[in-house]
């Protein structure tokens, strides 16, 4: 990507959130043993799958499969369904600092993880691209 150099620019002056506990990306059987009130748990069903992202002390005994050891930052605050961008531009800082990622979003805000060996150096990269990058209560890094 030619303009790869400017996609992880901050032009909105958005904050982030680093959260502290760690999470696992997984797949169910179904959500019958899922504590959808934990929070920081994401369910998804499609065609295919019912995924779920939850913190790693409450993955559910039905798990079929699972990729332990995520961490998450959120965007601070309500966003407008209008503001474009957003993870495109964080996407774009984490890909120059060689970070993959992966998103949610909620109705209120987007939430990006990264691998909890690699969260330091994608917090750094967010910061250098323009991100403010705050600590909730709970985070460890």
């Amino acid at each position: 990507m030619d303009n790869l150099k400017d996609a992880g620019k901050n032009t909105h002056r958005i904050t982030l959130e680093a959260l502290g506990p760690a999470l696992t990306v997984c797949k169910v059987a179904d959500f019958s043993q899922v504590d959808l009130d934990v929070p920081l748990t994401f369910a998804a069903t499609t065609d295919h799958e019912h995924s779920l992202v939850c913190p790693t002390a409450a993955v559910p005994a039905n798990t079929t499969a699972r990729e332990d050891g995520w961490r998450a930052m959120r965007v601070a605050g309500s966003m407008d369904f209008g503001l474009v961008g957003v993870l495109t531009g964080m996407s774009g800082a984490l890909a120059k600092a060689g970070v993959a990622n992966y998103a949610v979003s909620t109705y209120d805000t987007d939430y990006v993880l990264t691998k909890a060996a690699d969260f330091p150096r994608a917090l750094e990269a967010l910061r250098e691209a323009g991100y403010e990058v705050v600590h909730s209560p709970t985070a460890t890094n």
